[in-house]
């Protein structure tokens, strides 16, 4: 019992003591003295002045090349393949109408030669008849009597000999026909994609020989957004069909370190909005992409070349080009008043890029924030220090996709 009441008196003079140290602690603490309040200086900013003039914008895209008419040559007679042109193989170049394969042509002259024969029988006929039709006439004429009825006269036995002509004349056309058709072409000058007949082979009617584009021209098809295509002259309306007011095209293409260009314009668009994407394809056509150019060294405009465009676009009036760190959420610039503060004003977007912005709706001199402000307040005084003006420059949008 005593030992407990030692170890309660000590627990209550440990506790004592801690309450005297932390009052101690509170009364020496040192009152905070006040300091004056310090006014800092505004923030410092580069503004331009706005001045809105016209601009023709310009759209980038991308695509790749194609051919604009690729088609199956395919047999329309069955044969043994006799022969074929030194440029019947993969990537070879050809003419309009250059004979590309040759089907054994025999059958096909027997059946000529046959064909001939019948038409001269059937002319044979043909003259027989008709001097037999004249001599009947004389006879009628002779026995004194105007009337005479076809059977006598024997015109139904000329118009059969006529009609027997006319088949064997019809025979004779099918056999040349055939005959012409043993020797394969195309119908414009082109290359050859892939082959799928050779010498030697026997092919049926209707048989695959090959895949043929034309070089004359080629097109790419270029993805376009909502916002882009607003700003080209698309040739969508029906009559609209004078090519001279087509969009210009550039297109550009690095073949390793080097960067070629070829010209061409937009001829149409897709017949309906892709609907997956949701995006409108113009189709941009090249001439003459295989011809050669030695003042520039150019390599051909290949079919499957992934290409850069630039499509010329419509004349924008009162744009005016801003840096892309001066405007906030997309669609709102800081301002300055009279009185050098900030306030937020919308604008339309019409074009941009990787640092600048297209935008309409902005009057005359206003005095536009180009410093970037983390948290910008309306109504926030801050000190202009650097005046420029700003109206439109060429500027190029790039295709999101």
């Amino acid at each position: 019992m005593p030992l407990l009441s030692r170890k309660g008196i000590v627990t209550i003079a440990v506790l004592c003591l801690g309450l005297l140290l932390i009052a101690a602690l509170a009364m020496l603490k040192s009152k905070p003295q006040r300091e004056p309040r310090t006014i800092r200086p505004p923030l410092s900013v580069d503004f331009i002045s706005a001045l809105p003039a016209p601009l023709a914008v310009t759209v980038l895209s991308q695509g790749t090349v194609a051919p604009k008419r690729e088609i199956d040559l395919v047999s329309q007679v069955a044969g043994r393949v006799v022969s074929v042109a030194g440029q019947y193989a993969n990537g070879g170049f050809f003419n309009a109408d250059e004979t590309l394969l040759q089907i054994e042509p025999e059958d096909y002259e027997f059946s000529v030669t046959r064909a001939k024969a019948q038409v001269a029988k059937a002319q044979e006929q043909v003259a027989l008849e008709k001097g037999r039709s004249r001599q009947a006439k004389r006879e009628w004429r002779e026995l004194g009597d105007k009337t005479a009825n076809a059977l006598f006269l024997r015109q139904p036995q000329l118009n059969s000999a006529q009609a027997s002509l006319e088949s064997a004349q019809a025979d004779l056309k099918k056999a040349l026909l055939d005959l012409s058709r043993t020797a394969i072409s195309a119908p414009f000058s082109g290359r050859i994609r892939q082959i799928f007949a050779d010498l030697g082979q026997y092919v049926s009617p209707g048989a695959r020989i090959a895949k043929v584009y034309s070089t004359n021209i080629v097109e790419v098809r270029l993805p376009l957004s909502d916002r882009q295509a607003a700003l080209i002259q698309l040739p969508t309306n029906y009559q609209n069909s004078q090519t001279d007011n087509y969009p210009n095209v550039t297109l550009r293409s690095s073949v390793g370190e080097l960067s070629y260009e070829w010209q061409g314009k937009i001829v149409r668009t897709d017949a309906s909005i892709d609907i997956e994407s949701r995006m409108t394809f113009a189709v941009a056509e090249v001439k003459n992409p295989f011809k050669a150019d030695l003042s520039v060294d150019r390599p051909p405009l290949n079919i499957g070349l992934f290409v850069q465009a630039e499509i010329s676009g419509k004349t924008i009036t009162d744009a005016v080009t801003l840096p892309k760190d001066a405007v906030y959420k997309g669609n709102q610039i800081l301002v300055l008043n009279q009185a050098d503060q900030i306030n937020y004003q919308k604008i339309s977007v019409i074009q941009t890029s990787k640092d600048s912005v297209i935008a309409v709706g902005i009057t005359p001199g206003t005095r536009i924030v180009s410093s970037r402000i983390p948290l910008a307040i309306a109504g926030m005084k801050v000190l202009p220090k650097k005046q420029k003006l700003v109206g439109n420059q060429s500027l190029d949008e790039e295709a999101t996709l």
